[in-house]
């Protein structure tokens, strides 16, 4: 049972990522059917992020009260609505209506399913199911992709989403009684101890209330924690959303060319993720998220030298390869850092920290492009990644090394 209800969140991670890719693939059809200009997308994007910070700071509140299973089927229902209402949608602002529930479906449900895969399973499925929600952020966009060169208008792609957001919803919800005697409270049964069990003041091990964002700042290490998810949000965003116009204008790649180049960063995400999973066991959390940020300094010191195009190219990849194991990895260990208990409460606060990153910081990136140089990417990318090695230094530090288990000195 344990390992079919493994196999359920795997699908759980597939639906997450379906969505996710859909906005930035339909919008090129979209904003001229809507009369509204290319740059409203941003509009839309940021409805959604926030709603996503909104839902993933209520995730501690909401796991406990419903329990991580049925938290899942509303959001995943949340979501299928959403899309629906995106595909009866003709004019801007319905969109952004629809954006609400978008992303509200989004945030909670991830953290959710993140904390519980922290707690209950080795890091290799973590690696692994964040590789399945990869799968899902590619599919979306092909599906899009056969709607539209099928001659069919872009709401019958996010019809074609909902629909199948409707049935994984139906397989979720007839999956509710294998979450019996498996929340993260209970004592069911476990694939693995934590590595690292942090010991927590009684209070914290008897399972209060659900934390408020003033007690969860007061944690120590709760602040450079958070600094480092938006660092790899930021990072790990503007990468995406950036590489094929820095190949152009940087680069003088054919745009057509820098289309299909862009892609090869996320194929190195997901190529990196499936890798990634048979490394950690061999290797701690902490050692991949090193590996990660190594890979991803080589790969802009491959941009910043005179390579030209093969070595951008080359840095793209080992960005993506960088990328992979570095935000499954910090997720997994939040649990070994902070406790059981508080576990929940500090993933919601990564999430909405990580969205608040991929929200603001790649807008900020083509701030500084249009104004400055395009030529500023990698020193851009690396100032993002020197803060987060920094923030993880820092929240090394409050480890008690004297002890055995992962303990953080009280301030």
């Amino acid at each position: 049972m344990f390992h079919l209800l493994l196999a359920i969140i795997y699908l759980a991670f597939i639906s997450l990522g379906l969505p996710d890719a859909l906005l930035g693939s339909a919008w090129p059809s979209i904003y001229p059917e809507l009369g509204v200009p290319v740059s409203w997308a941003g509009a839309i994007s940021m409805i959604i992020a926030g709603g996503t910070v909104v839902s993933s700071l209520q995730s501690d509140r909401l796991t406990r009260l419903l329990g991580t299973g049925k938290v899942m089927v509303i959001s995943v229902a949340m979501t299928a609505a959403a899309l629906f209402g995106f595909s009866v949608s003709h004019s801007f602002w319905s969109l952004c209506l629809w954006a609400v529930p978008y992303g509200l479906g989004a945030g909670s449900v991830d953290a959710a399913l993140n904390n519980y895969v922290a707690l209950h399973y080795a890091s290799r499925h973590m690696s692994w199911l964040h590789c399945m929600w990869g799968i899902g952020a590619s599919a979306g966009p092909f599906i899009m992709s056969v709607v539209l060169t099928g001659g069919q208008a872009w709401n019958m792609g996010y019809r074609a989403i909902a629909l199948l957001q409707v049935g994984l919803t139906a397989v979720l919800f007839f999956s509710l009684p294998l979450w019996r005697g498996q929340e993260p409270g209970s004592r069911g049964e476990t694939e693995q101890t934590l590595e690292a069990q942090t010991v927590c003041p009684a209070k914290e091990q008897e399972g209060g209330g659900p934390m408020t964002l003033p007690q969860i700042l007061r944690i120590p290490g709760a602040i450079p924690v958070m600094i480092s998810f938006f660092c790899y949000c930021a990072v790990e965003q503007t990468a995406g959303l950036w590489a094929g116009s820095y190949l152009v204008l940087r680069w003088g790649v054919d745009p057509e060319a820098a289309a299909g180049y862009s892609a090869l960063f996320y194929a190195g995400i997901m190529a990196g993720r499936a890798v990634s999973g048979f490394l950690t066991l061999r290797f701690s959390d902490e050692a991949m998220i090193r590996l990660g940020l190594g890979l991803i300094g080589a790969g802009l010191l491959a941009l910043l030298l005179p390579f030209g195009e093969t070595g951008a190219l080359g840095g793209l990849i080992l960005i993506g390869l960088g990328c992979a194991p570095v935000y499954p990895s910090m997720l997994h260990a939040t649990p070994a850092y902070f406790g059981r208990e508080r576990s929940q409460a500090i993933i919601g606060v990564q999430m909405a920290s990580a969205y608040v990153g991929t929200c603001l910081m790649p807008p900020l990136f083509g701030i500084l492009a249009a104004h400055i140089s395009i030529g500023l990417f990698p020193v851009y990318l690396l100032a993002g990644v020197l803060v987060l090695a920094w923030m993880r230094g820092r929240l090394n530090s409050k480890r008690d090394q004297r002890n055995p288990v992962w303990k953080f000195r009280t301030q």
